[in-house]
Parts: C-alpha cells; sequence; structure tokens
C-alpha cells in the first residue's frame, strides 16, 4: 500500500494502517534521530512525538502530500528546537570530553562501512555548515531523493544540489588530505626503522 492509502486508513481509526504506516517509518526515523542527536533515549522520544504530530494533522483532516518529507522535516524541527533549549545549551557546557559514538544501535549503512572510515566521514561532517551536514545525511544514510531533501528543509531543488556539491568536496578534501597525511606519517616512520636497523 502506498503512504497514501494507509494514511487514509489511519484518517478512519483502522488500527492496521497505523502499525503498517509506523513499522515502515519507526526504523529509518530511529536511525536518522540517532544520528543527529547521539542519544538513543532521546531519538526515541522524538520519533514518537513525531508520529503523534502526524496523528493530530490526520485528527484535523489534513494529509500530508509527501508524508516522507513530512515526518522528516517535522523530526529535523524537533532537533533544531532541542539545540535552542536551555537545557541542551547547559548541558553542553556541562561535557567537556563528550564520546565519539553514543549510538548502540548502528543502521545497516553504518554497520556495512569500514569503523575507522565511518568516524573520520562523521568527525569530518561535524566540521561542515548545517545545512550540507543535513543534506548529506538525508541523501546517503536515509537514501532519500534529492526533491524528497529540498521539501525536507524547505529549500529550492537547485540548492540542494549545489549544497550537496559543496559538502562531498569539502568531504573529499578533508578525508583526502587525512589520508595522505596518515600515509606520510607511516612512511616517515618506516624511514626511522630502516635508518634503525641500518645501523
Amino acid at each position: 500500500m502506498t503512504d497514501e492509502e494507509l494514511l487514509h486508513g489511519m484518517m478512519r481509526g483502522d488500527q492496521a494502517s497505523f502499525e503498517a504506516f509506523v513499522h515502515r517509518y519507526h526504523a529509518p526515523l530511529s536511525g536518522y534521530l540517532q544520528r543527529q542527536l547521539r542519544d538513543p533515549g532521546k531519538a526515541e522520544d522524538f520519533v514518537q512525538e513525531t508520529f503523534v504530530r502526524l496523528l493530530k494533522q490526520l485528527k484535523l483532516g489534513k494529509i500530508p502530500e509527501n508524508a516522507q518529507a513530512w515526518l522528516y522535516r517535522v523530526a529535523l524541527n524537533l532537533c533544531r528546537d532541542y539545540w535552542k533549549s536551555g537545557y541542551y545549551q547547559s548541558r553542553q557546557k556541562q561535557i567537556t570530553d563528550p564520546p565519539e559514538q553514543v549510538d548502540v544501535r548502528p543502521s545497516v549503512v553504518e554497520l556495512a562501512e569500514r569503523q575507522e572510515t565511518r568516524k573520520e566521514i562523521l568527525a569530518s561532517m561535524s566540521e561542515l555548515p548545517e545545512v550540507q551536514k543535513d543534506i548529506i545525511t538525508l541523501r546517503f544514510y536515509q537514501d532519500m531523493k534529492l526533491q524528497d531533501i529540498a521539501n525536507v528543509l524547505e529549500l529550492p531543488l537547485g540548492s540542494v544540489k549545489t549544497h550537496l556539491y559543496k559538502g562531498l568536496s569539502r568531504l573529499k578534501k578533508k578525508l583526502l588530505g587525512e589520508g595522505s597525511a596518515k600515509t606520510d606519517s607511516k612512511s616517515a616512520k618506516g624511514g626511522t626503522r630502516h635508518e634503525h636497523t641500518n645501523r
């Protein structure tokens, strides 16, 4: 069944439609929010809140044109409101050395990637402008189409393409730069050991 058919069923109070829709989007939303928040508990709270807001929308007789884009837009707005909150700001001040990885339920995409490479990508992405980070996350971790990403972020399609290109270019330069630095470092170490042996 299509999203629209399920949403119409939910409007009629059909429990099976609701369960099917939640099953379709719970895991992707949860993975997305965990990557955004680095807090599995808070991510799950926001997943539930996103579905609650959808139900309220349906009670008003309003069906989103693009359910997937609508869900991610609500989820992203929840994150942004949370990051602006006094609670989050005060909590950030108390954290001097945050853990690199808090996500205890990695997605299939993350499991498929090499651990070292994933850490490098996530670290590099944290240095990107917010909009570029959002677009890359939605495109490559959530496998969303560019037009859907444009709907989520409420940006023109052309802007999404531009930000994606710039973000990927920055990531590439960052990762290639680190890679060559590591290679040079290994070469230098190798040279030192070799000279040591000759003596």
